[in-house]
């Protein structure tokens, strides 16, 4: 089976068609030909309407993802249109976005595997750079919070991570119900003015409807959870109620130590 018929079997672009792939041993790269289908009509990038063919651009190429080890690329001359509403614009294809050199199927490849590897494990695997993941990671993010969908919310939990050098934190929402585990928001620090931007997010409506919120003590968090999320019970994790008992313990155990001493008792805590 020819390599054209696959692609056209697994990313099949209406309106386009493979003419042909050859493998260049130089760079032991796949170089796929793509052209228009005869008859069909470019697409405006501006407002994503067909118009009127106006010239053709210098070949492109477009990265793809790699098959048996073997980068491959799709090589396009670009279509430039006479769109009534844009004026001259350079056609919008499926495989692509704007100027950038990855296709829409390697991107999300990519971060696929970005998932399961570091960014620096991703690039040498699939033989590119550091750069080409964080920009395929960065399209899926944009891309999720733009058809996001952020209600009902249940149940959230609250937390805290630090990175860097220092104390430096960002603060994490995840809704956390069954069949539902996602991070719904992450804001830098972990005061009451950056967990204020998450209820600020979501709303009040959506707030007053979360039934139950699981949180450590940290106190601006414990505040505004309580101003906002007024039907929700607030679950606190064990360890930091725990931890907050020892402390307890130690304090009284502490005065008790002072107070035998100061009566002349040797003391045994």
């Amino acid at each position: 089976m020819l390599l054209t018929r696959l692609l056209n079997a697994c990313h099949h672009f209406p309106g386009f068609v493979y003419t042909g792939a050859r493998l260049d041993e130089t760079t032991n790269t796949i170089e796929i030909t793509v052209r228009p289908r005869s008859g069909s009509k470019p697409v405006c990038s501006g407002c994503g309407k067909p118009a009127p063919g106006y010239d053709t651009l210098s070949e492109r190429r477009f990265e793809f993802i790699p098959i048996w080890g073997f980068a491959v690329v799709l090589l396009y001359c670009m279509r430039r249109v006479a769109c009534r509403a844009c004026g001259v614009k350079v056609e919008e294809v499926p495989w692509g976005i704007g100027k950038h050199t990855l296709t829409r199927a390697y991107m999300l490849y990519l971060a696929h595997w970005a998932k399961k590897l570091s960014w620096l494990e991703t690039a040498r695997s699939f033989h590119t750079s550091w750069e080409k993941v964080c920009h395929a990671v960065e399209y899926v993010v944009q891309w999720g919070l733009e058809h996001r969908q952020l209600g009902p919310i249940r149940a959230i939990g609250v937390d805290e991570i630090a990175y860097g050098r220092g104390h430096n934190y960002l603060t994490l929402v995840y809704q956390i119900e069954a069949g539902c585990v996602r991070l719904l928001w992450v804001g830098r620090e972990r005061t009451e003015e950056s967990f204020e931007k998450f209820f600020t997010l979501i709303g009040k409506e959506l707030a007053e409807k979360i039934e139950f919120v699981c949180s450590d003590m940290w106190k601006p968090y414990l505040k505004l959870i309580a101003k906002h999320c007024t039907n929700a019970l607030n679950i606190l994790d064990r360890f930091h109620v725990v931890a907050k008992m020892n402390l307890a313990i130690d304090e009284v155990r502490a005065g008790e130590t002072r107070r035998m001493v100061q009566d002349g008792y040797e003391p045994v805590l």
